[in-house]
């Protein structure tokens, strides 16, 4: 368990985007849910690793989580 103040997202990765360069990576583009329709996507490099230390990439239509964590004192006490 974390001491990071922490939340998680359901989400779904929409499309695997293929680099236009070779030395660039692939990216998969993520939708969160809950999150406000304009800022629901996120872009990140596709290149996971799995429990055995093997690099893994997302498949289109995977359901994921996004979390979210913070520094302790980045945050502030809910009112």
């Amino acid at each position: 368990m974390s001491d990071k103040p922490s939340t998680t997202l359901p989400a779904t990765v929409e499309k695997v985007i293929k680099p236009i360069l070779p030395s660039e990576p692939e990216k998969a583009q993520i939708a969160i849910h809950g999150a406000d329709h304009l800022y629901r996507e996120v872009r990140i490099e596709n290149t996971l690793t799995d429990e055995n230390g093997e690099k893994v990439h997302l498949k289109p239509g995977a359901e994921v989580e996004v979390t979210i964590a913070a520094e302790p004192e980045a945050t502030t006490a809910s009112d």
